[in-house]
């Protein structure tokens, strides 16, 4: 098996997209495995009427034709999201699209959804979906864990709400929650999908796209949208009101931002297109908060941007996160980085004396937070926030 330590020097070498795609490459032949032990049981969380054996998600962007999904679940990820695709292939912006920050441990791509189809990706999820139940008829072993389809629109669609409506009727009986991206910076006029108007426009669209093809309409997959970290606090509360009004099942927080934090050092710090990775961090952090706030703990959200720790995903749970996604963080720390925040996550819960994950969501937003370190203080071995 490939030693991440030994091939980072080599693969840092290579353009960053070759790299990426040298990447995909190794997991389709089975070449990329980390040491992995059972999830501890803190971890384990119920989101939507769905298990997750721990709420480490692989975030879209890396998988974006759901050529490697079970490759990834494999690498211990409670859940893998696959996309953004877009109803018709298209190659996206031109090359050099994608950067690496070395020296800030970020990452600026302006990919603009580059995608093999809807048609492909469907075909490749229908597949796994048949492998996976049979392997379960012969009571063989299967991958555990929760499989997204994230869509998107291609560049030169007018109507934007037809390409996602075609997107969730194209992959709704073949993933376990659906996600509309309306926050990529690198799509010209997407991110103005997230104004009031048009945004609410848009999930009904593809609310009502979900209910005509979902197989089973008693219990269709959950419908989220993913929005941006460049949000006003205007832009904010208004998703969050009618996202709560139309029934959206909620909401990934957040994408890229086009902004760029003071102290960047990286020579590539002015390219153009959306940042991620450790310096997206605070950013996303604060929009994640102020999302939880407005929509007061009535949707799950995805904290999303910046995740490269344990400490991280809990902080971003206790801003109010019910799940996390990381992308960028592997490029420089590999794939071991999933099973190094499992530990480290289950640790910090169990410090703070929390019996799961659900336990400790938004606990720093509803005044939870000094009540809960005063009670560790005082009886380390009890916490008054542990259900019982």
């Amino acid at each position: 098996m490939i030693d991440y330590r030994v091939v980072r020097p080599l693969l840092h070498r290579l353009d960053p997209e070759w790299a990426h795609r040298a990447a995909i490459t190794a997991l389709k032949l089975g070449l990329v495995r980390t040491e992995r032990a059972a999830d501890d049981p803190v971890l384990a969380c119920r989101v939507w009427g769905l298990d997750y054996a721990n709420p480490i998600g692989l975030a879209a962007g890396f998988d974006k034709d759901a050529e490697v999904v079970d490759a990834m679940l494999g690498l211990g990820f409670g859940f893998v999201e696959a996309g953004s695709v877009t109803p018709r292939p298209q190659p996206g912006n031109p090359r050099p699209r994608l950067f690496r920050l070395n020296e800030d441990a970020g990452v600026i791509n302006r990919f603009g959804f580059n995608s093999g189809g809807l048609d492909v990706f469907a075909a490749r999820l229908a597949r796994r979906r048949r492998l996976t139940r049979s392997s379960v008829a012969r009571r063989a072993p299967a991958v555990r864990g929760i499989v997204g389809a994230n869509v998107g629109k291609n560049k030169d669609t007018e109507d934007a709400a037809a390409d996602y409506a075609a997107g969730i009727e194209a992959v709704c009986g073949l993933a376990d929650y659906l996600v509309c991206n309306v926050s990529s910076p690198n799509t010209p006029g997407l991110r103005g999908l997230q104004a009031r108007a048009p945004i609410e426009r848009l999930f009904v669209r593809v609310l009502e796209a979900r209910r005509r093809s979902a197989p089973d309409r008693e219990h269709p997959p959950p419908l989220l949208a993913k929005v941006g970290p460049d949000l006003t606090e205007e832009q904010l509360h208004d998703i969050a009101e009618v996202a709560v009004a139309t029934g959206i099942d909620g909401l990934i927080v957040g994408n890229t931002t086009v902004t760029r934090p003071p102290g960047l050092r990286s020579r590539h710090r002015g390219e153009l297109g959306g940042l991620s990775g450790r310096p997206l961090g605070v950013h996303a952090s604060a929009c994640l908060a102020a999302m939880y706030r407005y929509t007061r703990g009535r949707l799950p959200l995805i904290g999303c941007g910046g995740i490269a720790s344990g400490a991280d995903a809990y902080a971003r749970i206790r801003a109010g996160a019910h799940l996390v996604q990381l992308y960028s963080a592997l490029v420089f720390e590999g794939p071991g980085l999933v099973q190094t925040i499992k530990a480290d996550l289950a640790r910090l819960l169990r410090a703070d004396g929390f019996a799961n994950v659900a336990d400790a969501v938004g606990i720093d937003q509803d005044g939870r937070g000094d009540d809960a370190r005063l009670a560790r203080n005082s009886a380390p071995s009890v916490s008054p926030h542990v259900k019982t």
